[in-house]
């Protein structure tokens, strides 16, 4: 499936036929594509790479977070604090009561490009794009963004990092051998945020993020169906038999394990 990487204005977003027809599924299962194929040869060479990628500390890799971050924003487009897409997800995230995690303030904004995707990062960036608003209602929103922000809480996006870092270093990144943001260029940063985003995390990893998520939403006796309908609308755009990566559990999956536990705490 071809990304589609451009931004647009607000007003220019495509209508919902033509999100779906050029949909990029992310929701970290969902694999975004806001970048290109990583060419993995050499790396079984790198073992030093890997070795400095995996002493990342906490605090090195909220410092990637942040410059990651901030690198991907100056390159998209975000909808502005008083525009419909930033009202919206505001108030879909209030009802969390979550000003901060991993100790970082939320950081929550909409990139105005068609992608069906978010992300969240460990220093509290959070970024939902809006073609996925486009398609889904405020409890599955705010379902998404509680998977991601699972990723966060649970070490997984850690991880995505320290592996997005291996692979920025591998591609040529001057120093990032022995130093990490500091060493880094504007490019460079931008390419280890499009890596961190393309990361990919195993069955058990979605399992456990959509769990926290559900249990966040029980916690603050928020509706939990949305974690059911978001992956029912998934499966829909996946089309029947069809899973985009084998390594993830289906989408018809995950919305039997949501329902199963809402039944069984009802």
């Amino acid at each position: 499936m071809k990304p589609i990487r451009s931004s647009l204005p607000e007003n220019a977003l495509p209508s919902l036929p033509a999100v779906l027809a050029g949909v990029a599924l992310a929701l970290s299962a969902l694999a975004s594509p806001l970048a290109y194929a990583v060419d993995l040869g050499g790396l079984a060479n790198s073992a030093g790479l890997a070795i400095k990628a995996a002493a990342l500390s906490d605090a090195e890799v909220i410092d990637l977070a942040d410059k990651s971050c901030a690198a991907l924003d100056s390159t998209h487009k975000i909808a502005a604090p008083d525009s419909k897409y930033a009202k919206r997800l505001a108030a879909a995230l209030k009802p969390l009561n979550m000003s901060k995690y991993n100790g970082k303030r939320l950081d929550a904004k909409v990139y105005l490009v068609r992608d069906v995707n978010a992300f969240a990062m460990d220093n509290g960036c959070i970024r939902v794009f809006a073609g996925l608003m486009d398609i889904m209602n405020d409890d599955e929103v705010r379902a998404v963004v509680g998977h991601e922000i699972g990723h966060v809480l649970l070490g997984h996006s850690k991880k995505s990092m320290q592996t997005a870092f291996t692979l920025q270093a591998a591609r040529g990144a001057a120093g990032a051998v022995s130093a990490t943001a500091a060493t880094l260029s504007q490019s460079d940063l931008g390419d280890l945020g499009q890596k961190f985003i393309q990361a990919q995390f195993s069955q058990t990893q979605e399992t456990d993020a959509d769990d926290q998520s559900y249990n966040m939403l029980h916690k603050e006796k928020l509706s939990r169906a949305g974690l059911v309908t978001l992956f029912q609308k998934l499966a829909k755009l996946e089309g029947p038999g069809h899973s985009m990566f084998s390594s993830h559990p289906s989408s018809p999956d995950r919305a039997q394990h949501i329902q199963a536990r809402i039944d069984k705490d009802n």
